[in-house]
């Protein structure tokens, strides 16, 4: 029978990360503390969510994004995402583009917490294709809207 965890903390995730290859940064800011790492060149941190009832252990966590922005976001663009996907949601907040993905820690096995990563690893992949298509997309319709073509990225 597998061990059912309960709760993680920033030791035992920094250690899944680092077994998965990815390396890791813990930061501490206000009193917060969390991890930063990277997938493919694209930045995220994982921020610790509500503490376990065993002193510096928490039952859920959060990988998250943020992608600053540069100009105006497509009109859309964070809400067809959320209406498309499942696992992860965009959000804007300020001058950043946020995806985020929440990982409960419940009686569950070392296989899901894995899973949960590599699931994150593969919507980061996909957030980055999305983002590339539907600026694309946008650009088209402009161009299209003003009897223009396109510039091809």
């Amino acid at each position: 029978m597998t061990d059912l965890i309960t709760s993680v903390t920033t030791q035992s995730l920094t250690e899944l990360l680092q077994e998965a290859g990815y390396r890791v940064n813990q930061t501490e800011q206000n009193g917060i503390v969390q991890l930063l790492s990277a997938s493919q060149g694209i930045g995220f941190a994982v921020r610790f969510g509500n503490p376990a009832a065993e002193p510096g252990a928490y039952v859920d966590f959060t990988y998250s994004c943020a992608l600053r922005i540069q100009g105006e976001l497509p009109e859309g663009l964070a809400q067809l995402w959320n209406a498309s996907r499942r696992f992860a949601r965009l959000s804007v907040q300020g001058e950043f583009l946020l995806m985020e993905m929440d990982v409960v820690v419940a009686g569950v096995g070392a296989t899901h917490l894995r899973s949960q990563l590599e699931l994150w690893d593969r919507l980061l992949q996909e957030f980055i294709v999305y983002l590339r298509e539907y600026s694309q997309q946008a650009a088209q319709l402009q161009a299209a809207s003003m009897g223009e073509e396109a510039p091809v990225l």
